[in-house]
C-alpha cells in the first residue's frame, strides 16, 4: 500500500528480461516511495536497473512480480500526468521545433488552440519561443535538451522522469542546464527522478539519492539530501558532503562487488 502523499510507489519489484542467452533478473526487490513534489536522484553502476526503473514508472514495462503504482493506483499503462525524457530526447528530424514540443499533446487529441497554447507557453518558459519554426538539427545539444523538456512540460506533468538527459552537454552548460532544472522544479513543484551517472548532478539535483547495486539491481544505500535546493548550493559544506558521501557509499558498492572504484564512479 502507498504512503499517503506518495506519487509513487514500487513494492517488492523484480524484472526479468530473456534473451538468447537465457533470463537476465534486470532488477530485484526494489522497493521506495517518492513523494508528491520530491526530487529524487537514481544512481549506480551502469547496467544496474535504472533506465528499467524509469520505463517501469512510466508504465512501459511490467514487473516480473511486485507493484508499481502511482497516485496510489496500480500503473498498467502510460498516464497522461508523467512526462519521460530519455537520454537521446526522442526528437523527429523532420519535425520542427514547434511540432516536436507539440507531439505529446497531439497523441492526445488535445484541441488545436489548446495545443498551440501550451507548446508556445512551453517553449517560451525553455527560451526557445524564437526558434519554434527551426529544425532540431539546426540547435545546439543543449537546445535540443530544451526542447525535449519543453515537450514534456506541455503535458503539465506531476511526475518527471529523466534519463541521463544531460549527459552529452560539456561541463559548462551541464551546470547551466542543471540550473534551469531546478529551477522548474521550483516553479511547477512536480516529482520527478532523475538519472544520472555524475555525483555531482545528483548531489545537486536530488533531496534524497538511490544507490544501486550492479545487475541485478538494488538499493544498496539511501544518501538523504535535505539541503539542496538552492542555486548556490554548489558552494556551500553541505553539497560537498553529500558528494563525499555518494562517492563513499558508491565505494563500499565497488568493493562489495569486486568492480574499481574507478568503474563504481564514473561508469
Amino acid at each position: 500500500m502507498a504512503a499517503e502523499g506518495s506519487i509513487l510507489t514500487f513494492q517488492g519489484l523484480t524484472l526479468d528480461y530473456t534473451s538468447a542467452a537465457g533470463s537476465i533478473t534486470a532488477l530485484s526487490g526494489v522497493g521506495f516511495d517518492l513523494q508528491k513534489g520530491e526530487p529524487l536522484v537514481l544512481i549506480g553502476p551502469s547496467g544496474c536497473g535504472k533506465t528499467s526503473t524509469l520505463l517501469l514508472a512510466a508504465g512501459l514495462l511490467k514487473p516480473t512480480s511486485g507493484s508499481v503504482m502511482v497516485d496510489g493506483a496500480a500503473i498498467t499503462r502510460p498516464r497522461e500526468a508523467t512526462a519521460l525524457i530519455l537520454q537521446e530526447y526522442g526528437l523527429l528530424p523532420w519535425k520542427t521545433v514547434f511540432e516536436n514540443a507539440a507531439l505529446g499533446l497531439r497523441i492526445r487529441r488535445r484541441a488545436r488552440a489548446e495545443i498551440s497554447e501550451r507548446t508556445l507557453a512551453a517553449l517560451a518558459e525553455v527560451g526557445l519561443a524564437q526558434f519554434a519554426k527551426n529544425y532540431p538539427d539546426e540547435l545546439s545539444g543543449g537546445m535540443r535538451q530544451r526542447l525535449a523538456l519543453a515537450r514534456a512540460l506541455t503535458l503539465d506533468a506531476d511526475l518527471l522522469l529523466m534519463d541521463e538527459p544531460l549527459s552529452a552537454l560539456d561541463a559548462m552548460l551541464r551546470e547551466g542546464m542543471q540550473d534551469n532544472l531546478l529551477k522548474l522544479w521550483h516553479a511547477r513543484g512536480h516529482a520527478q527522478v532523475l538519472v544520472t551517472h555524475s555525483v555531482e548532478e545528483a548531489a545537486f539535483l536530488g533531496r534524497r539519492i538511490a544507490v544501486f547495486s550492479a545487475r541485478p539491481g538494488r538499493i544498496q544505500a539511501w544518501v538523504d539530501n535535505p539541503a539542496m535546493g538552492e542555486l548556490d548550493f554548489r558552494s556551500t559544506a553541505a553539497y560537498q558532503d553529500c558528494c563525499q558521501e555518494l562517492r563513499e557509499a558508491l565505494r563500499k558498492q565497488s568493493q562489495y562487488e569486486g568492480v574499481s572504484q574507478e568503474e563504481a564512479l564514473h561508469a
